[in-house]
């Protein structure tokens, strides 16, 4: 792009705060935020360094989103950085994007707390503390009763659900209410988010102090927790104020940078003693960026969904005021220690981030062995169903060996009685949404699926048909035997190998069968499909099992202690399931 054509381009923006991103034809080259969108554009007319200019230079075109505060305009950014990994930004990788909250493009529409927008949706946000989004979320749907549930429950549903049991729905999906009066409570959360904060503070207030008169303190004092968090929710833009009367948690961050590579080692100190520590890889653009603008491109990605410190102790100061003026507003002390123990901190900070990424003994002989550069991070992958009813997907992920809860997902497939095609469509979803760029993880260095030789191959083709380049092997649980594309490995039972392997698998199946059991009541047709159980025997089985995989798993004894459930009875139940 011209410097004159840039400049004619820049005079047609608003002078509102938000987010600029430069494109070369679809490719996102760069994403800034400004408090002036017109000003901050014009400036790259007269670029400072070559690196701007460069990218100046490869612009097609600019386009902008205006947001009502600097600090949404801050949080913008970050999220379209980690979505689009810009070649010109500073960015950190094994991170993830800042909660938004959707209403569905739906004629009922769903309401959810997401980082991946449906098309079409109508999205607020993005926000920092993912607990507040939540709980004002859970006020919403108790006060004006939207739906939760995925189109697919919603769509099956002949009764209402344990939502509505609960207070959580008013169950348009089995005409409790009608589409005229639920669209006017969707209104209602839509005016809520624009800021009218009354419209869900009042109904909480009322709610509070008539169990205040009822003597139900418990939940008086529950409500009244609700109220602080929806009163000053838009009053710092839905982030938490974590500030505190003395530092009872620290975070002490060192950088390093090499050439285009970058290390933010980050301590943890809880009253005054270590309690974590971990080092976190940053792409730095062609060229290099100084330590202090990789520090700030850190801050902003770092602390989505993360609960604030008291303090971060730095080992230069953040190169953009933006940065430090939000950290301030949530109360974060921010500062570089001269000397003294903090001081010495910092200096235990640059240390770990100099020493590189420490992958382990196990790592590098996990690489070793599969004939790979680096296992830094691993995927997992389980299915989970009761006969082919509510299957279900595990994707859980291990970074530098060590499991990083934040990024597994989960997904629920289509019914069938088939591993096979599970399998196949749970790894195709994953690698769809790598391809299209709409998740928000980084490719991982290796993929592991629960199985043998026949779950290895549906990965295999699942891989294949989309196109996605991806190492994979699978583990099996009989003889512990590693499958790869072209050997079977028996490794020793005291091969560290192995041990990072199982460690992987036997964490995809515990988080598949956790969320299978979560969605037990979409298979309680299979009980209810057994001669001789009926509504309140079903239920004091799964109250006693806790899932109908239990129920089938019970002994004739077992069964039979089950109030309602004779010999007989349970003679059929072990048939039928």
């Amino acid at each position: 792009m011209e410097h004159s054509e840039l400049r004619d381009r820049a005079a047609e923006l608003p002078t509102d705060p938000g987010v600029y991103q430069f494109f070369d034809g679809e490719d996102v080259l760069y994403v800034g935020k400004a408090v002036d969108i017109r000003d901050r554009v014009r400036s790259y007319a007269d670029p400072r360094g070559e690196r701007i200019r460069q990218m100046v230079e490869r612009a097609g075109s600019i386009d902008v989103a205006v947001t009502d505060t600097e600090t949404q305009a801050l949080l913008l950014e970050a999220n379209l950085i980690k979505r689009h990994q810009p070649r010109y930004n500073v960015r950190l990788k094994d991170d993830k994007s800042y909660p938004l909250v959707q209403l569905t493009d739906h004629s009922i529409p769903r309401i959810e707390v997401t980082r991946d927008p449906d098309p079409g949706s109508t999205v607020f946000g993005p926000y920092t503390d993912k607990g507040r989004v939540e709980t004002v979320v859970k006020a919403l749907r108790e006060t004006y009763g939207l739906r939760g549930c995925s189109d697919h429950k919603y769509a099956t549903r002949d009764r209402p659900c344990l939502d509505y049991e609960m207070g959580l729905c008013s169950a348009p999906c089995t005409g409790e209410i009608d589409a005229e009066a639920y669209e006017e409570d969707v209104a209602a959360a839509v005016r809520f988010f624009e800021g009218e904060t009354g419209v869900l503070a009042d109904p909480l207030r009322r709610a509070m102090e008539r169990a205040a008169g009822a003597e139900q303190f418990e939940r008086a004092a529950n409500l009244r927790d609700r109220l602080d968090s929806v009163e000053s929710f838009h009053g710092t833009g839905g982030e938490a104020v974590a500030a505190q009367s003395d530092e009872r948690a620290v975070d002490v961050l060192g950088v390093s940078v090499e050439g285009d590579a970058a290390t933010v080692a980050r301590l943890h100190s809880e009253r005054g003693q270590l309690v974590d520590r971990s080092r976190h890889r940053l792409d730095a653009p062609a060229g290099g960026e100084r330590s202090a603008a990789v520090l700030t491109a850190f801050l902003t990605q770092y602390y989505a969904e993360r609960e604030f410190p008291d303090a971060i102790l730095c080992s230069e100061r953040p190169d953009d005021s933006d940065v430090t003026a939000w950290l301030s507003a949530e109360g974060v002390d921010v500062r570089v220690p001269g000397a003294g123990r903090e001081a010495k901190l910092v200096d235990l900070a640059l240390k770990n981030a100099r020493s590189g990424p420490d992958r382990g003994d196990e790592l590098g002989a996990l690489a070793d062995a599969l004939g790979l550069s680096s296992v830094d991070r691993i995927e997992g992958f389980d299915v989970s169903h009761a006969s082919g009813k509510a299957v279900v997907g595990s994707d859980v992920c291990f970074v530098d060996g060590a499991a990083e809860k934040s990024d597994y997902r989960r997904k629920r497939l289509p019914d069938g009685n088939d591993d096979y095609a599970g399998m196949r469509a749970l790894v195709r979803w994953r690698a769809e949404r790598a391809i299209e760029d709409r998740d928000d993880r980084p490719d991982p260095d290796l993929l592991l699926i629960d199985g043998g030789e026949g779950q290895l191959g549906a990965a295999q083709a699942a891989l294949s048909e989309t196109g996605w380049n991806v190492p994979v092997v699978a583990l099996a649980k009989a003889d512990e035997l590693v499958v790869t594309p072209d050997r079977v490995h028996d490794w020793d039972d005291d091969d560290p190998a192995l041990h990072v392997l199982q460690r992987v698998r036997d964490e995809a199946h515990r988080f598949a069968v956790q969320y299978h059991q979560t969605l037990r009541d979409d298979v309680r047709t299979v009980l209810e499909e057994v001669p001789g159980v009926g509504e309140e025997t079903r239920r004091a089985l799964l109250r006693r099992f806790g899932s109908v995989e239990n129920v089938r798993a019970a002994s004739t004894g077992d069964l039979i202690d089950v109030p309602g459930v004779g010999e007989k009875t349970a003679q059929t139940i072990r048939e039928r399931l």
